[in-house]
């Protein structure tokens, strides 16, 4: 009997951790970005703090325009004079596309607390998962699939998966995404560039591990 949870039961748990996510915190579930935002904790910190005096949309509008009167000069170019009845339709316009706009704040990272809440969930039900299965014990290598496979030296070990680290967080910041961000968020709100991310995510690990397992 195998110990772990059957397919559909993660996967509902999976579906139901990233709803939850998504309608407390209004974004999408990313462990990447919220590794790399807490990591960068004292800029992170700054950029929430100058948002905080932006909070409001109309605000942050007054601000830049401000801004850009100052550097640019306060004179405007003189334009046509239209007709009232001529510039309503596209005053509707301007209206209806401001209003399908997405709100600035929304457009924002979740909170640099929240991230970090989520990064420390993360570890906290693994490691009671593990506890309560029975299963936990601290290791010093990856298991004798890994040995037998890669390498039983630990030094070279050791270099292989700091190499390999720093190869998935590149391609995770280069992908804009890492498999929660596409897999779980992206795909489930039908975006296609994480349908493609996650296509290659998996692909890829299809393809090594074959190699791995049947060619080596």
């Amino acid at each position: 009997m195998s110990p772990y949870w059957p397919w559909w039961a993660g996967a509902i748990g999976l579906a139901l951790i990233t709803i939850n996510h998504t309608l407390i915190t209004d974004r999408s579930l990313g462990v990447s970005a919220a590794w790399d935002r807490v990591l960068h904790w004292r800029r992170e910190h700054q950029l929430e703090r100058m948002d905080e005096e932006f909070a409001d949309d109309q605000a942050l509008a007054e601000a830049l325009a401000a801004a850009t009167a100052e550097h640019f000069g306060t004179g405007t170019p003189t334009v046509p004079q239209v007709p009232y009845e001529k510039s309503q339709p596209l005053e509707a316009d301007a209206e209806s596309a401001a209003s399908e706009r997405p709100a600035a704040t929304s457009l924002r990272p979740a909170p640099l607390v929240t991230q970090a809440a989520l990064l420390m969930s993360i570890f906290l039900g693994g490691f009671i998962a593990a506890v309560a299965s029975g299963r936990f014990h601290l290791r010093y290598d990856m298991g004798p699939g890994f040995r037998d496979l890669v390498t039983a030296d630990s030094t070279t070990m050791i270099a292989m998966l700091f190499v390999g680290g720093v190869l998935v967080g590149f391609g995770t910041r280069l992908a804009g995404g890492c498999s929660s961000g596409h897999g779980l968020s992206g795909c489930g709100r039908l975006r296609p560039v994480s349908i493609v991310a996650t296509a290659v995510f998996f692909g890829t690990a299809v393809a090594v591990s074959f190699l791995l397992w049947k060619v080596i």
